[in-house]
């Protein structure tokens, strides 16, 4: 497949942060209406300028009552908001991560059926609420039932109950296959907590992180400990999409999109993914990527990947081809994803250190790194950004973005 006929002519023009907090009382709504006016502003637009909303919609903790504007958002929650009256497409993504919406949003822009597409993901953490389900959308972290029903009676009555033991059995696997050891993730987890440090939206923003308080916390399902699992969040970040000649006069100089792919393999029945699954599922999406972009590995100047576990990072590394199968841990070594490194990675904290914004966190980042807006974890002249969003075997995707059409 030759370079994708549309690269560089989308782009992502705002961002707007809502506040970011831990577990909270005031509903989703407020912070999501926060982020939306952010964004708005940013690129000198009112709301009645969005005309097209997309979003991935998914309900951030288990047992959620799914109520619109308060534990989810969803386009209806905008669209009955007399700000939003000129609306005239919207997409709720049902699979597939954020990239899913921004696929959409793509998508329509190109179609011309909108002028300016909102992209948006909301999660929420109510008080007294600890368990938040997983990327997935099945389970919670430290939440196990009392009954065990269809392919739960096989994993979860043996302590295989939720998202972070899955990935977990995959980690211990991924360290005895190429004989690694888990005290050399603590690099990986330092290195976004200090960029976190830089980061005024990171929930993490002014708590460091040592190497010995990595390896001295409490083990949450080994190998994994509390510091490789990404921290719950209520929050909101809104994006403003719109085409490349509109991005040229707003305030900003915008982020173009290079390539969007999504991971569409076909996932055999299982009741557990296995290593090669991350791996090979994840290289498939990186192809695609590099095929529609046109560039490389070499030409990638910031990389944001997906880290609702530490371990899924490594995996991304190895199948967008930056180093080989089984040398994550060692790549990371040695202040090469350091902001000032050959790849810096996780610019903003990432899921572990910003909060866990389903990949949102690293799409905003990216596009902050390419106009030049990142501040103090400013990359030097960075040109080309790598977005992954999503464990490699579930049914994420990728953004490359580019500061020149």
């Amino acid at each position: 497949m030759s370079r994708w006929a549309n690269a560089g002519k989308i782009a992502v023009a705002g961002i707007g942060f809502s506040d970011i907090v831990r577990r909270t009382d005031i509903p989703l709504g407020r912070f999501a209406m926060d982020a939306a006016r952010a964004a708005v502003a940013d690129c000198g637009l009112e709301l009645s300028a969005i005309d097209g909303l997309a979003t991935f919609p998914l309900a951030p903790f288990m047992g959620a009552a799914n109520r619109n504007g308060e534990d989810v958002i969803t386009p209806e929650f905008f669209l009955a908001m007399p700000e939003f009256g000129n609306v005239r497409w919207f997409s709720q993504a049902g699979d597939g991560m954020i990239v899913a919406a921004v696929h959409d949003a793509t998508n329509a822009l190109l179609a011309g059926v909108c002028d300016y597409a909102m992209v948006w993901r909301a999660m929420y953490v109510p008080s007294g609420t600890y368990g938040v389900a997983g990327a997935g959308g099945s389970g919670a972290y430290g939440s196990v039932g009392q009954t065990a029903d269809g392919d739960e009676q096989f994993s979860a009555p043996y302590g295989c109950a939720s998202p972070i033991q899955w990935h977990a059995l995959r980690y211990r696997n991924y360290l005895e296959k190429y004989g690694k050891s888990r005290e050399s993730m603590a690099t990986l987890a330092v290195n976004s907590r200090r960029n976190a440090n830089r980061n005024e939206h990171a929930i993490f923003a002014d708590r460091a992180l040592s190497e010995q308080e990595y390896l001295d916390s409490r083990m949450i399902s080994d190998p994994l400990c509390l510091f490789d699992c990404d921290v719950p969040v209520t929050g909101c970040v809104a994006v403003i999409m719109t085409t490349a000649q509109r991005a040229r006069d707003l305030v900003h100089p915008p982020a173009y999109l290079g390539g969007v792919a999504l991971q569409t393999s076909v996932q055999q029945p299982t009741l557990q993914y296995a290593l090669q699954d991350h791996t090979e599922l994840g290289s498939r999406v990186s192809d695609k990527l590099w095929r529609m972009s046109g560039l490389t590995k070499d030409d990638i100047d910031v990389a944001e990947l997906y880290d609702g576990f530490g371990p899924s990072t490594l995996y991304w590394l190895e199948s967008a081809g930056f180093c080989g199968p089984g040398e994550a841990l060692d790549f990371v070594q040695g202040g090469r994803v350091a902001l000032d490194g050959e790849l810096p990675l996780n610019t903003f904290g990432g899921s572990l250190s910003e909060g866990r914004l389903h990949g949102m966190g690293h799409i905003a980042e990216a596009v902050l790194q390419l106009r030049g807006g990142a501040g103090t974890r400013q990359v030097r002249d960075a040109q080309a950004a790598l977005v992954m969003d999503g464990s490699p075997m579930l049914r994420g995707g990728g953004i490359v973005f580019t500061a020149q059409p």
